[in-house]
């Protein structure tokens, strides 16, 4: 899915790719939720922040150039019914280009070492990969 974006060289309208969180929206309508339902949803439990349709349909066509407030990701969490871990994991990837990785059921220190590993170049990460498993077969050949 792309939105066009006037390209300031040119002039001309440039299709440019949707964002993590756009798309999350855009599938929602697509699926036949309306920004109007969205809406009535998008509520903050909490601090009873509210989002306008406007602003819904803007988050798809024309992001703003920051992401939305934590209470605005806490809404929008409601209004697509989606927990608020993946909105922010995808505002986070719209906004930051950075792009979460979920460890669930690990430790500090296996999170803490994969962390390492998401940054290393292939060449790097091959090296350790037979190391790993070098270390492995030796277990499991001397039990």
């Amino acid at each position: 899915m792309t939105a066009a974006v006037p390209d300031r060289a040119t002039g001309m309208d440039e299709p440019r790719p949707r964002g993590a969180l756009s798309r999350l929206i855009q599938d929602a309508n697509d699926r036949g939720l309306s920004y109007a339902k969205m809406s009535q949803r998008a509520v903050d439990p909490e601090t009873g922040t509210k989002l306008s349709k406007p602003y819904l349909q803007r988050l798809v066509t024309n992001p703003p150039a920051n992401a939305p407030s934590p209470t605005q990701l806490k809404a929008l969490s409601g209004a697509l019914n989606v927990s608020e871990r993946r909105i922010k994991a995808a505002a986070a990837e719209q906004w930051l280009e950075y792009t979460a990785t979920e460890l669930a059921g690990y430790n500090d220190e296996v999170r803490i070492i994969v962390g390492h590993l998401a940054g290393m170049p292939e060449s790097e990460l091959r090296r350790w990969r037979a190391m790993i498993e070098a270390d492995e077969r030796a277990r499991r050949e001397s039990d």
